[in-house]
């Protein structure tokens, strides 16, 4: 940042100096007078160069910061379209689960076992039906299990037709949901990203407010500086107002310095022409006196 006006160096004029200096001591005044307002007027010019270039800068982070507000705002935008699809796509297969969580209710499908673990267990009686060795007895009540369960088997199957599709369902249900899911994932993406952009937005805005500060001061230092050498401008223009004052007082006063001389001139070439007409004898300076006053 530049540094204050050093105002020892600075250049001043009262009325006094105007009334009583001498011409060449105001002449002299005048030139430091000019150089001062010119080395001022150079530093004004080097500062309102520099606070130019501050508000280019502030300019530059202003956009920067808008540049980040606008893709800030188009990827909310993104956001809020999947949040919809994705609410949406939820809904969606949450009815479909509701649907077939009804449609089990409704067939008591999720009453007692279910029909894997029913012929699980058919499998593993046929199996120690084949496998081992029992009385009469052990083996009629062994084909009565087999026999019940697969009763149980056979109405559920048949309770599963009568509800129609409700795997296929929940398949779809599911792979709504998994859509959803990929809908959730970009919300969470874009949003970060559009978290980014909006600290980076702040950050821009602190940087612009940081320099459109130093270029405020600048500013301040190019006011200084122009209105201290409007002030020796001043000052040397009146200055030079009075040397030409004391310039047309010198032409006045040699202006009637030279009537005076003229006038006794005059004078004595006419007492010479009275002497000459008296037929006085006149030397050559007598002549040529008469001849520089036109009276010969």
């Amino acid at each position: 940042m530049a540094d204050s006006i050093d105002e020892s160096k600075n250049v001043s004029v009262t009325d006094d100096d105007l009334e009583n200096k001498s011409k060449g001591e105001l002449i002299k005044l005048a030139g430091q007078l000019r150089d001062r307002r010119n080395d001022l007027n150079q530093m004004a010019s080097e500062r309102a160069s520099d606070r130019d270039d501050l508000n280019a800068k502030t300019r530059e982070k202003v956009d920067e910061a808008q540049e980040h507000r606008e893709q800030r705002d188009e990827l909310n935008q993104q956001v809020q379209e999947h949040k919809e699809k994705r609410n949406e796509l939820n809904a969606e297969a949450n009815e479909l689960f509701d649907e077939v969580e009804d449609k089990r209710d409704d067939l008591e499908l999720d009453e007692g076992k279910d029909i894997e673990q029913l012929e699980d267990e058919i499998e593993d009686l046929e199996f120690k039906q084949q496998t081992e060795v029992l009385s009469a007895e052990d083996e009629r009540e062994l084909i009565e299990k087999i026999e019940d369960k697969r009763e149980k088997l056979a109405e559920k199957k048949e309770k599963l037709n009568q509800g129609g599709d409700l795997e296929g369902v929940k398949e779809e249900a599911e792979e709504i949901r998994s859509e959803a899911s990929k809908h959730h994932q970009k919300v969470t993406e874009l949003a970060d990203e559009a978290q980014e952009h909006h600290n980076q937005m702040i950050e821009a805005y602190r940087e612009a407010d940081d320099i459109r500060d130093e270029a405020d001061e600048m500013h301040e230092k190019f006011v200084e500086a122009q209105e201290a050498a409007d002030q020796h401008h001043e000052d040397f223009v009146r200055v030079q107002k009075r040397l030409r004052e004391l310039d047309k007082k010198e032409e006045e006063e040699e202006r009637e310095a030279r009537q005076e001389k003229e006038e006794a001139a005059r004078e004595e070439a006419e007492e010479i022409y009275q002497k000459f007409k008296e037929g006085e004898t006149l030397d050559t300076e007598d002549l040529m006196k008469l001849q520089k006053t036109g009276l010969l």
